[in-house]
C-alpha cells in the first residue's frame, strides 16, 4: 500500500512516501529511547536482503558510504586482486562518489563513454578500455536503469576482472528476472529523500560473500571486532570478552545509520512493490506521449527500468537550447537538474583523481551540454507530463 499524495502543481523532482506508518515507526523509536544502531538495523537489514535475493545486507548512513565501504572491502580482502595503482573502470556520466573512493585507495579511474541511448557504460567501448592494469568494473544503472548483465558479467568473467555496482538510483530495477545491485561482488543503495525509498539518509551494500560481509560489518563501526562472530573470516577474537570490544583490526570509519533510519526502512520496503509498480505505470505513459518527438531523446530501457527520473535529451530543433528550456520548463513548476553530473570528467575536481581520460567522450558531451531529467514519482503523473509535452511542443 502508498500513501495518497496531494495534487500536483507542475512536476517535483522529489515527493515523500512516508505516511502515517513511518511517523509511527519514528515515534516508537523516540518511545523506546534506543537511536544509536541496533535491533531495528539488522531487521531491516535481514529484511532487505530477503527481499532483493541476496545472502547479506549491511545499512550504511549514506548511498555515498555504500560505496566507500564497498571499494574499501575489495583491496582490503586477501582474495581480491585489487590494489593501489590497479585501474577501474567507470562510466563518464555518474554521481561523484561513484568515483570518489577510488581515489581515495590508490586506484586508477579508468573512463569510458556512455551509451547515448541507455545512459549505461557503453560495453563495447569498455572492452577496447581493458588494458594489463585493469581490475574492476564499477558499474552504473543509471535513473533506475540496469545494465545488459548477461554481456557485462561475461567481459568481467573473460577478464578476471571484479564487477561491482553502484545501484543508488535504481532499486527494484531488474535484468532477466534477477535484482539490479545483485549481479556483482557488491551492489550499493541509497535510501537518500529522492529516491524509491527514504530512511531520512541511509545505504545498504548486498553481497552474497561471507568473507566480504564480514569485512563491511567491520569497517562500518571503527574497523573493530565487536560486531563479528568469535569465529569469522577478518580476524578471531581473542575470547577475552573487555578487550574483544575494542579490538581493531580493519582502517574503518564510523558510518553507522540510526536506528531510526532502521525502523523507517522496515516500513518503506513492505512498499516497494507498489512503489515500483508506480513509476512503471508513468513511464508507459510518458513513452507514449514522446514518441515520434524527434526534438527529444530519452532512455532506452534495458531490463525492467524502476525509472528514477525521466531523462530528455535535445535533439533538433532543440539541440543547443538548453537553458531555454530550462526556463520554459520553471515557468509551469515542472523542476529539472542535469542528467546527474553530466560529464564528470569536465569538473574541476578532476584534477585530485588520478585518471585515464579518453581523449574524446562525445556521448557524455551530448549529455553535458543538452542532457536534463525530470521527476517521476509513486503515484500518476499523466497531467504533469501532458503538461511537459505541451511545453516543449510551444519550444520546438
Amino acid at each position: 500500500m502508498t500513501p495518497t499524495p496531494e495534487p500536483l502543481s507542475g512536476l517535483p523532482l522529489a515527493t515523500s512516501s512516508w505516511d502515517d506508518r513511518e511517523y509511527a515507526a519514528l515515534n516508537a523509536v523516540i518511545a523506546a529511547g534506543r537511536f544509536t544502531m541496533g535491533p531495528l538495523v539488522a531487521q531491516f537489514e535481514q529484511d532487505f536482503a530477503a527481499a532483493f535475493g541476496s545472502r547479506h545486507a549491511i545499512m550504511v548512513n549514506s548511498g555515498s558510504s555504500a560505496n566507500l565501504l564497498a571499494i574499501a572491502a575489495a583491496v582490503l580482502d586477501p582474495e581480491i586482486d585489487l590494489n593501489a595503482g590497479d585501474e577501474v573502470l567507470v562510466p563518464a556520466v555518474s554521481w561523484a562518489t561513484t568515483y570518489y573512493p577510488l581515489q581515495q585507495y590508490g586506484l586508477i579511474l579508468k573512463f569510458v563513454d556512455i551509451d547515448l541511448d541507455t545512459l549505461n557504460m557503453d560495453l563495447g567501448l569498455a572492452r577496447e578500455a581493458i588494458g594489463p592494469r585493469t581490475k574492476a568494473i564499477f558499474a552504473v544503472n543509471l535513473l533506475g536503469n540496469p545494465n545488459d548483465f548477461a554481456q557485462l558479467t561475461a567481459l568481467a568473467t573473460e577478464h578476471s576482472m571484479l564487477l561491482l555496482e553502484d545501484n543508488c538510483e535504481s532499486l527494484g530495477a531488474e535484468f532477466e528476472g534477477k535484482a539490479a545491485g545483485t549481479f556483482g561482488a557488491m551492489g550499493t543503495f541509497s535510501a537518500f529523500f529522492s529516491h524509491h525509498i527514504s530512511t531520512m539518509e541511509g545505504g545498504v551494500i548486498l553481497t552474497d560473500d561471507e568473507r566480504l560481509h564480514q569485512t563491511l560489518v567491520s569497517l562500518r563501526a571503527h574497523g573493530w571486532t565487536r560486531e563479528l562472530p568469535d569465529k569469522n573470516l577478518v580476524h578471531d577474537k581473542t575470547g577475552d570478552r573487555f578487550d574483544d570490544l575494542f579490538r581493531f583490526v580493519l582502517p574503518g570509519y564510523n558510518v553507522r545509520p540510526l536506528e531510526m533510519s532502521g525502523a523507517l526502512g522496515i516500513e518503506q520496503l513492505k512498499k516497494v512493490p507498489g512503489l515500483v509498480a508506480g513509476r512503471r505505470a508513468n513511464a508507459a505513459y510518458f513513452l507514449a506521449l514522446m514518441q515520434g518527438f524527434d526534438a527529444v531523446r530519452v532512455q532506452r530501457e534495458v531490463g525492467r527500468s524502476s525509472w528514477f527520473g525521466f531523462s530528455l535529451v535535445l535533439e533538433g530543433t532543440l539541440a543547443g537550447r538548453r537553458r531555454e528550456v530550462v526556463d520554459a520548463l520553471a515557468s509551469v513548476d515542472i523542476e529539472v537538474r542535469p542528467i546527474v553530473a553530466g560529464n564528470f570528467t569536465r569538473n574541476p575536481v578532476m584534477k585530485y583523481l588520478p585518471s585515464v581520460v579518453p581523449n574524446a567522450l562525445p556521448a557524455a558531451d551530448k549529455i553535458h551540454d543538452d542532457g536534463l531529467f525530470v521527476g517521476n514519482h509513486h503515484f500518476p503523473v499523466e497531467s504533469s507530463l501532458d503538461l511537459l509535452r505541451e511545453t516543449l511542443d510551444g519550444l520546438a
